[in-house]
């Protein structure tokens, strides 16, 4: 099963959510690598866009050319954002996301991200200024609106729709749950009753039961996973395998558990530089161990480590010592 983001077809759609500090290239690599419909690339301001304009580093964090990934922007203001879009598609970029559903205070005190939700006439003119500057698809990730009294994401898809949009994402949460709760997936039917094009939805996908769950309450045609997949890159893989038979991915175990974290470690520190890939990876490699249930000493001795070939050495300890829990 697919779904179509004119002129693109992603399959399977279980896709991986954009999540700032997390989902940058090498994870994304790693996430592809086992299977995956589609992969965005972290949230990018587009002012900071255009003012950095992208270099070799930059392009590769974004994922400029590179098959089933989009590149997220995030904005105030149509004409920066129309400039944005435009030079990363110029650059390769094949697939376009709006941000309008990050809940962060630094994005909405900026009236951007979520708080767009607030202002849907202006939300809008972001929206055509976007599709008008480029002819690659263009989507949407969005909230069920600003509060409880503010559930307007039909509305806004609608007109989204109306203004070329080829596929919406819905976390089920208002900006002021933030995380907390539960998402509401049924509440994101509304919002596939009010579109014709694809619905994705979002938010509280730990498996392939609840992402079976989240499709059969919202009625939406693919799932996008985010949290859950940190520690567990192959997930994605998984749950398609679950709902859609596409092959199996093959979890590793022991050894090969321990190689692809070091594999993965080692993309960091070669994609960012010793210093601050070291400082990246902690957070990666503290989500291994949880899942790998690595005993507290060891995690300790890692995590603390600073001399990156150490740490490299530690992670077969690390990841070989203790029973596996890698199966979800």
């Amino acid at each position: 099963m697919s779904v179509r983001a004119f002129p693109l077809d992603l399959a399977p759609p279980v896709f991986l959510a954009p999540m700032a500090g997390i989902t940058d290239l090498p994870f994304r690599n790693l996430v592809a690598q086992f299977g995956a419909g589609l992969v965005v690339s972290e949230m990018v301001a587009s002012q900071e866009l255009l003012a950095r304009r992208p270099g070799t580093r930059e392009k590769a964090e974004l994922g400029l050319g590179i098959e089933g990934t989009a590149v997220q922007i995030a904005g105030r203001e149509a004409h920066p954002m129309a400039e944005a879009a435009r030079m990363v598609a110029d650059q390769g970029a094949l697939l376009i996301d709006i941000n309008m559903g990050c809940p962060a205070k630094k994005v909405t005190q900026g009236a951007s991200g979520s708080a767009l939700m607030k202002t849907p006439d202006h939300a809008l003119r972001l929206i055509e200024a976007v599709v008008a500057a480029v002819d690659v698809p263009v989507t949407l990730k969005t909230r069920l609106g600003w509060d409880n009294g503010l559930m307007n994401a039909p509305e806004i898809a609608a007109r989204a729709e109306a203004a070329g949009i080829s596929m919406i994402t819905i976390h089920g949460r208002t900006r002021c749950q933030f995380y907390k709760g539960h998402a509401d997936w049924a509440a994101i039917h509304h919002v596939k009753d009010a579109v014709s094009i694809p619905v994705i939805a979002n938010g509280d996908i730990q498996d392939s039961t609840t992402a079976r769950t989240a499709l059969q309450r919202s009625g939406g045609d693919g799932v996008m996973v985010g949290r859950a997949a940190r520690g567990k890159p192959w997930l994605l893989a998984e749950i398609s395998h679950a709902l859609y038979g596409t092959p199996a991915p093959n979890i590793p175990q022991g050894e090969r558990f321990a190689d692809m974290v070091r594999a993965h470690y080692e993309a960091m520190l070669s994609f960012y530089g010793a210093t601050l890939g070291l400082r990246v990876a902690r957070k990666h490699l503290g989500w291994y161990m949880d899942t790998h249930a690595t005993r507290a000493d060891l995690r300790r001795l890692v995590l603390t480590e600073t001399d990156p070939t150490r740490v490299s050495s530690l992670i077969e300890n690390a990841f070989c010592d203790a029973p596996s829990r890698v199966a979800a």
